[in-house]
């Protein structure tokens, strides 16, 4: 965890996630996104993807997950933007990295990517007030 000391350059460490049909389903359900590209693989496939994949709102959801892993659970996610690019599907694995990018006071931005094998899946920048700042 970094919290108190945090700087400008320090680098997150990697965060791998695999990408389960039951993550992706669930992911849905949890955030009532009952679309059908991201429950039924036909449906998927009919719209030109080759599987079901992760909706937005459960790419956030990792992303703060990610945060939460490194910062602490003290820690306050004051703000996230995000980005999404290559889809996530079934059997993929999600790896996180991320870098702090500034610090003022207790609050750090940082950077955030998310990769899959076909390239970045979600980028963003988080701001999160950290104790000892």
């Amino acid at each position: 965890m970094t919290g108190p000391g945090a700087r400008a350059g320090d680098v997150l460490p990697e965060l791998r996630i695999p990408v389960t049909r039951t993550l992706v389903v669930a992911g849905a359900i949890a955030t009532r996104d009952f679309q059908d590209v991201h429950h039924d693989p036909d449906a998927a496939r009919a719209k030109g993807s080759p599987d079901v994949f992760l909706n937005i709102l459960t790419t956030g959801g990792l992303v703060g997950r990610y945060l939460a892993g490194h910062f602490g659970p003290s820690a306050v996610l004051r703000s996230l933007r995000v980005r999404l690019g290559a889809p996530a599907h079934p059997g993929d694995e999600l790896v996180f990295t991320g870098s702090v990018t500034a610090v003022r006071g207790t609050e750090a931005t940082v950077e955030v990517i998310g990769a899959v094998g076909r390239g970045r899946h979600v980028t963003g920048t988080a701001v999160l007030e950290v104790e000892g700042g």
